[in-house]
């Protein structure tokens, strides 16, 4: 993926109409994979967390933050992922201290961050069962970005929306969206990190929507983690701002909005950093994002720091995602 959605993504311009028609296709392609998986239910509940446009929209957070709640709540969470960017063949458990050019970025970040256990695989049936397997305590499923792989039955699914991120509202590739805005309103919770629009809304229809907010102040050394810095500490200084996500420019204003002179390197999504990616001829602090930090930490050079976010979610999103795993609604 680039570092920056086409631009022809934000509004039906003239490219955007003219790839229309393959918006189409890809949209009835998707929807007979829909109705002809073979969906598996597992002997424990699932809780899916997606979205349905390409790019960040939030998701690792909001599943650190679900997993919290239902720990809090006395379930055993597990989560399974895809492991996008990862070479595992078939499925494995990920180690907290795993290579994330094998494991996937996010799965070692999920990993060290939720404590809990983390099986990866394309297939996330099997991930799913070999998560049990291996740890039959399990109680409870989480299905990191799961939304499209319907062959994996689930009780809560939770929807996580930038209304950025759903430019003009066309499925790929003229597009942004993997699934049509009126998917949004079969999802049992909406989050939505920014203002979603009148129609973006409508499409939601009787769902609720909860707000979400990315929240850090802390920063933490790369070459030593118990060494840390608050974010206020560099405001008017200028700093080399490295984001390899799926929207860069949300890190980047984060930080100017905290004060910070900005040198902006962005990325594209789950790029695999080298060494030299981190070499600029301006000798200041080098900012990143926790995901890209991970596969930075081996080479990373001494000023370099990890800004860990945590997301902050509308009062009763967590009670409602509670409540609909007690009822036990499966949606297949």
């Amino acid at each position: 993926m680039p570092a920056q959605a086409p631009a022809f993504w934000r509004k039906r311009g003239p490219l955007a109409c003219l790839l229309f028609p393959l918006s189409l296709l890809f949209g009835a392609l998707a929807s007979r994979r829909r109705r002809r998986a073979r969906v598996e239910t597992l002997p424990v509940p699932v809780i899916v967390v997606g979205n349905i446009a390409v790019g960040g929209s939030g998701k690792t957070p909001v599943v650190q933050w679900l997993v919290a709640q239902l720990r809090a709540a006395g379930f055993r969470p597990g989560i399974v992922s895809r492991g996008h960017g990862g070479r595992v063949d078939g499925v494995a458990e990920v180690p907290v201290d795993g290579d994330p050019a094998r494991y996937g970025d996010e799965p070692i970040l999920l990993a060290g961050s939720c404590a809990c256990p983390l099986v990866v695989g394309r297939d996330r049936p099997a991930a799913a069962r070999e998560l049990l397997r291996q740890h039959p305590e399990c109680d409870v499923i989480v299905a990191d970005d799961g939304m499209q792989h319907y062959r994996l039955a689930r009780d809560v699914e939770i929807a996580v929306v930038d209304p950025a991120t759903l430019g003009n509202g066309f499925l790929l590739p003229a597009g942004p969206l993997r699934e049509p805005l009126a998917r949004l309103r079969e999802v049992d919770v909406l989050i939505a990190y920014g203002a979603l629009s009148a129609a973006q809304q409508a499409a939601a229809g009787a769902v609720p929507v909860f707000p979400m907010q990315l929240w850090g102040g802390g920063l933490r050394a790369l070459r030593n983690p118990q060494q840390t810095l608050e974010l206020e500490a560099l405001r008017g200084r200028r700093v080399h701002a490295v984001a390899g996500i799926g929207r860069p420019e949300r890190f980047f204003a984060q930080l100017e909005a905290a004060g910070l002179e900005v040198l902006r390197h962005p990325f594209p999504d789950h790029h695999d950093f080298v060494a030299r990616d981190l070499v600029f001829s301006e000798s200041v602090p080098i900012l990143m994002t926790a995901k890209d930090a991970v596969k930075c930490k081996a080479f990373a050079p001494d000023d370099s720091w990890e800004f860990p976010v945590q997301a902050q979610i509308g009062s009763g999103a967590a009670e409602r995602i509670l409540e609909k795993l007690k009822n036990g609604r499966t949606i297949a």
